[in-house]
């Protein structure tokens, strides 16, 4: 039967326990129905917005330790699977009733342009294609990772296909109220997501595999949020607004909503108000331009405060636990006093950071460790641009623009602060509750902690070496991008020379001229760079953590370029 009233989907989302949601965008109003083959269901209404549907059905009733097919209808048609269409059955696979020793598996990865650029550009073959085949191909529960974890870029808003160019050409009818070759309105937003996510490869995988997502910039433009006066001056443009307030408002339908555990969904006001309204396109956009509001007050002001909607969350499987932060929208960007994020999510974290588990994983878009040059020029670069003299604060806040120096190293006060709370919980000394040091209870040492981001199109494994003996924790910094992308061929002889003591030793040397103090950790590259298309697995198994980084052939299939061990276990 076609699928035609199924537009997008369906998103196998979150599996909690004996729960799952699925997330679809149907072409109409309708009630959408999810029901398994051992006889656990769900169904929900569509709510509307923006003249598009979706419906994010929580599936009850799952059995443990099971993995079953199912399928989807609409008002009691069946709209999935795909007849005829060769793909194995798409399953929700669950995890013990207690799960704490059975294995977690992770796959990673970030940047993925849709396939339809390579008829502009010749990129590699897309790595989450070819492991999608290559599951179809062995499609065994036990093949089946836990969770697909998706760091940022998952729609390039600014850099788009030859099809959406000839859309967005018809509508501009002046130039210069909106970029020609950029989406600006949900509905273009729309677009993107519907020519990514019906990729064939791409919708069996996301039906079939678990996911959570987190944005990065190119959801919204490039470079978005690099400083307090790249967001003023955005602000200026005609066509600002509209893209801010629906680049948001969108992330949140298709991409947050699904982060989501079920009792957190039943929690969520602004879900609650959407499928209430009969047409929510108001409930979002006022969403989207308030959540921008907001964000000034950590942005802009002297007296920082925590925005009111979080976009980072936490997850625990088994053992493992989770936390993805938000490293966009809530920066903190006034100069001096610069934050990944503003202190009320901080505290957050400080608490999901600290708990009862053997493995922590830090979801961040951009890496916080990076080669160790590269590092010590975006230091110096926030230093200079801090400076109360006009000339060195000017041409710093131009160079830091031009050459992308935004990272974790360009936060200093977060730098810090991360690598202080992994020495503290690798230890095992007391936790650190809102201001006070040592407020928390203690904990035992996890196994292992990795950070996992993306971003900057080039793959690598890195470890820190704390000076405190004390740190028993082996602390990863884990990058795995582009899943289909590439860097420029220049830029990779730099990235290259980043990790070398030489190159190294200079960069500190500028950064030593401009006051910057040593960091507070250290870093040794164990894997990589390796910079073709690529998709990560991190795999727990009891105290034990492993992590593999695959990339693309050129007829499309997944070789391993980098495998290492993390944590030996007991």
């Amino acid at each position: 039967m076609p699928d035609s009233r199924l537009l997008i989907g369906p998103l196998l989302r979150r599996v909690v326990g004996t729960r799952a949601t699925v997330w679809v965008e149907t072409s109409g109003p309708a009630v959408v129905r999810v029901r398994t083959a051992d006889g656990a269901w769900g169904q929900a209404p569509t709510f509307s917005a923006y003249d598009h549907h979706y419906a994010l059905v929580v599936v009850e009733g799952l059995t443990p330790d099971s993995a079953t097919s199912y399928e989807v209808l609409i008002d009691d048609e069946v709209a999935w699977p795909v007849a005829k269409s060769g793909f194995p059955p798409s399953v929700i696979r669950t995890r013990a009733a207690d799960d704490r020793d059975q294995p977690v598996k992770l796959i990673f990865g970030s940047c993925r342009e849709t396939t339809q650029h390579a008829t502009t550009r010749r990129l590699p073959p897309d790595a989450l294609d070819a492991y999608a085949r290559r599951l179809m191909a062995e499609p065994e529960p036990g093949a089946l990772p836990d969770l697909l974890v998706l760091l940022g870029d998952q729609v390039y808003a600014d850099v788009t296909s030859p099809t959406v160019r000839r859309l967005l050409k018809r509508r501009r009818r002046r130039p210069k109220d909106a970029p020609t070759d950029q989406v600006v309105s949900f509905d273009e937003y729309t677009k993107l997501y519907l020519e990514s996510w019906r990729d064939p490869e791409i919708r069996w995988l996301l039906s079939t595999v678990p996911s959570v997502m987190i944005f990065d910039d190119h959801e919204v433009i490039d470079d978005w949020n690099t400083s307090a006066s790249w967001r003023a001056e955005l602000r200026q443009q005609p066509w600002w607004a509209e893209r801010i307030r629906s680049g948001l408002a969108s992330y949140w339908v298709y991409q947050h909503l699904g982060n989501l555990s079920p009792d957190e969904i039943a929690d969520d006001p602004l879900y609650a108000k959407v499928v209430a309204a009969e047409d929510a396109t108001s409930v979002l956009r006022e969403f989207g331009e308030r959540v921008d509001r907001e964000a000034d007050e950590a942005h802009d002001t002297e007296r920082w405060r925590a925005v009111q909607y979080q976009w980072s969350y936490s997850l625990d499987l088994g053992r493992t636990r989770l936390v993805m932060l938000d490293n966009r929208c809530s920066r903190v960007l006034e100069p001096g006093n610069r934050a990944m994020l503003p202190p009320g999510e901080w505290s957050w974290f400080l608490d999901r950071a600290h708990g009862v588990y053997d493995h922590l994983v830090v979801g961040t878009s951009l890496p916080w460790l990076l080669p160790p040059a590269i590092h010590h020029v975006e230091a110096w670069n926030e230093r200079l641009a801090d400076s109360r003299r006009r000339w060195p604060s000017r041409l710093s806040e131009q160079i830091r623009r031009a050459w992308d120096l935004e990272h974790w190293a360009a936060f200093r006060r977060s730098f810090d602060a991360l690598g202080a709370l992994f020495a503290r919980i690798g230890s095992g000394t007391p936790g650190e509750t809102g201001d006070r040091v040592g407020a928390g209870p203690a904990y035992a040492p996890p196994a292992s902690i990795s950070v996992l981001s993306g971003d900057v199109h080039h793959s690598y494994v890195a470890r820190v070496r704390f000076d405190d003996p004390s740190v028993r924790t082996p602390v990863h910094q884990l990058t795995c991008s582009p899943i289909h992308n590439q860097v420029p061929a220049a830029m990779r002889p730099l990235m290259k020379l980043g990790w070398l003591p030489g190159p190294a030793a200079a960069a500190r040397a500028l950064a030593r001229s401009a006051g910057v103090r040593r960091p507070s950790v250290r870093w040794k590259k164990l894997a990589g760079p390796y910079f073709g298309n690529a998709v990560a697995t991190l795999e727990h198994s009891g105290r034990g953590a492993e992590v593999l980084i695959e990339g693309t052939t050129s007829d499309g299939h997944l070789r391993q370029v980098a495998r290492q061990r993390l944590a030996a276990g007991d």
